[in-house]
Formats: C-alpha cells, sequence, structure tokens
C-alpha cells in the first residue's frame, strides 16, 4: 500500500517546491528536510535497515549530483536539497534519471526563457565564456556569471525537477 502511495507523495513535494519557487525563487529547508525524512522513516519502517539504506543512497546520488552546480554558482541550495528529498523516496537509481531528465526539462525550459526574453544571444555567449574561463583557470566559480550575480531571467528551477520527477514514474 505505501508503494502505491509513493508517487503522489513526491509528487506532492514537487507541486509544493514548485509553488513556492514561484512565488519566492526559494524552496523552504522545513519542505526539504521534513520530505527527506519521511522517505528515510517509511522506508525504514517498510523494509528495515536495507529501506533506510536505499533511502540515504537516493539522498546521496541527489545530493552529489547537484552539489557542483550549486558550488559553481548555478544553482540554488534549494534545488538540491529538493533533488536529495525526492531521492529518499525514490531510491538511487530513480534520483539518477530523476536529475538527468529535470536537466533535459531544465535545458529546454532555459532556451525558451532565454528566446522570450530576448536574451538567448547573451545566455550563448555567457556559456562560451563560462568554458573559455574554466580552460584558463579550471573549473571553479566564474566571477559575474553566478546565480547570485548574474541579471539574466531565472528559471524556478523546482519546475524542471517536478518534470524530471515525473518522467522518472512514467517510465
Amino acid at each position: 500500500m505505501v508503494i502505491m502511495l509513493i508517487p503522489t507523495i513526491v509528487i506532492g513535494v514537487g507541486v509544493l517546491a514548485c509553488a513556492f519557487d514561484l512565488r519566492t525563487r526559494r524552496i523552504p529547508n522545513v519542505l526539504t528536510f521534513s520530505a527527506a525524512l519521511a522517505g528515510l522513516l517509511v522506508h525504514f519502517m517498510q523494509s528495515g535497515a536495507s529501506g533506510a539504506q536505499f533511502a540515504a543512497g537516493g539522498w546521496a546520488v541527489g545530493l552529489l549530483l547537484l552539489l557542483p552546480y550549486f558550488a559553481l554558482g548555478g544553482m540554488g541550495g534549494g534545488d538540491v536539497k529538493l533533488v536529495a528529498a525526492l531521492g529518499a523516496w525514490l531510491g538511487p537509481s530513480q534520483t539518477f534519471w530523476l536529475a538527468i531528465y529535470a536537466g533535459l526539462a531544465g535545458g529546454l525550459i532555459g532556451i525558451g526563457v532565454a528566446v522570450t526574453h530576448g536574451y538567448l544571444r547573451i545566455a550563448l555567449r555567457n556559456v562560451c565564456s563560462i568554458f573559455g574561463y574554466w580552460s584558463l583557470a579550471g573549473i571553479k566559480t566564474v566571477p559575474g556569471l553566478t546565480l547570485e550575480s548574474s541579471t539574466a531571467p531565472r528559471v524556478a528551477y523546482a519546475i524542471p525537477i517536478l518534470v524530471g520527477t515525473v518522467v522518472t514514474l512514467w517510465l
């Protein structure tokens, strides 16, 4: 019975995160941390230590896959914590695919936002600048081209994460 509720809970957490992200451009810690803890507890109650390992593995995969983007200034911490929290429900394998599909959705949505705001040429130039900077200075934060310092149109990344979640659950 619990297994059938997991997709509903995961999508519900994703929808709540989207609502917060769209309204405030933040995803609250109370949502991400409580969702992660609940996923861990549900899997532990359902399958004992192996369930807890499954949930912890999903959480770790979500965290480790997206933490580099946060460290480089290209993603908010709430987005990373959201994927990790969803990972606690979905486990390592599905969390990997969630991150892949969210990245694809985020890229497509980002292109759409850039086109609608007349920003595509600048966005492409910024991507080239980032790769050029990295080739000279190594992979590290590029001054002036971080989430905090940019004036670019922004994507509420909880939306691509929700899309990635739905696609992962569907496939």
